[in-house]
């Protein structure tokens, strides 16, 4: 596979004068560039003030991109909040594409709290990607993906909740609710697949400073699947306690809330495990910050006996 080149301010801001200029928006002048993030070969940049240039880093992100403004556009009649919409796009590299979008306001939830208001936000969120029609995300070609194995999870953070331990991170004995039977009796129910965002984190939730949720950002690795995926989403980007409460809000009975739920523990569980051993380069801060939130308590604690009226009709 031939190595991506490395994108630097000017490489980046000669593409982003091209895009406007095809666009019809663009000026003579250069626009100001700055990377979204700070690191080697930033993947997204602020184009001025209106606008965000992301560069594909490989063949399978440029094919997922090029669905994401097609999608976005059949989600964005469904959702109460603002979606980014496309303005240009073109290759940066032999293979490889990028999008110039237009820049929504707002910090993140990782810099805003979501209030009440906004919980009622992320409800009709969860409800419009109910609302989307399947079959027609499929043609546009947003994969079908099984639901993940709960057991086969909690199997996988019983062992990082050792590893966690020895390093005095976390208490084991707190997955211990979570036993096999309950797993299993948290298994995804047929039937129940949905358009799913699968990628809820608090960066990709733009928040106002009243709190409400202004935007969803991060649209290139929906599926077709899990809805509990996104409540667990939710639970790591604002709180367990906030993420039950706009599932709820929108319709969902106990078992997917807890399903959300206890994926989102156990993924927290095994991801600062796993940066913590040098196999993924998560920040540990942030992991840690992601962790609190998952096993924040909820009233809704206990795997009882779950009934078919349990699930969304």
């Amino acid at each position: 596979m031939t190595q991506a080149p490395t994108p630097t301010a000017d490489t980046v801001r000669r593409l982003a004068r091209s895009l406007l200029k095809g666009s019809g928006t663009g000026g003579a002048a250069g626009p100001d560039v700055r990377p979204v993030t700070e690191g080697a070969g930033p993947a997204a940049w602020w184009v001025g003030a209106h606008h965000v240039l992301r560069l594909a880093p490989d063949r399978e992100a440029s094919v997922r991109r090029r669905r994401e403004a097609r999608l976005r556009d059949l989600v964005r009649p469904h959702v109460p909040m603002a979606l980014p919409a496309a303005v240009a796009q073109g290759e940066w590299a032999p293979g490889l594409l990028c999008t110039l979008d237009t820049r929504l306001p707002g910090g993140t939830a990782e810099e805003h709290t979501v209030s009440a208001v906004g919980e009622t936000d992320l409800s009709g969120l969860l409800t419009g990607l109910r609302e989307v029609p399947a079959r027609q995300a499929e043609t546009l070609g947003v994969p079908r993906v099984a639901p993940r194995s709960l057991e086969a999870l909690r199997r996988a953070a019983q062992e990082a909740a050792e590893r966690l331990a020895g390093a005095d991170e976390f208490d084991p004995g707190r997955l211990d609710q979570l036993t096999p039977p309950a797993a299993v009796q948290l298994a995804a129910q047929p039937g129940t697949a949905v358009l799913v965002h699968r990628a809820l984190t608090g960066e990709h939730l733009l928040v106002g400073a009243d709190g409400r949720v202004r935007g969803v950002l991060g649209w290139d690795a929906a599926v077709v699947g899990d809805p509990a995926e996104d409540i667990a989403g939710l639970a790591v980007a604002v709180g367990a306690p906030a993420a039950v409460r706009a599932a709820t809000l929108a319709g969902y009975g106990a078992r997917p809330c807890l399903r959300g739920l206890w994926l989102a523990r156990c993924d927290a569980v095994v991801h600062l495990a796993d940066a913590l051993a040098g196999r993924t380069a998560g920040p540990p801060p942030l992991l840690r910050i992601r962790l609190r939130r998952a096993w924040e308590p909820i009233m809704l604690e206990r795997v009882t006996d779950l009934r078919d009226g349990d699930e969304m009709p």
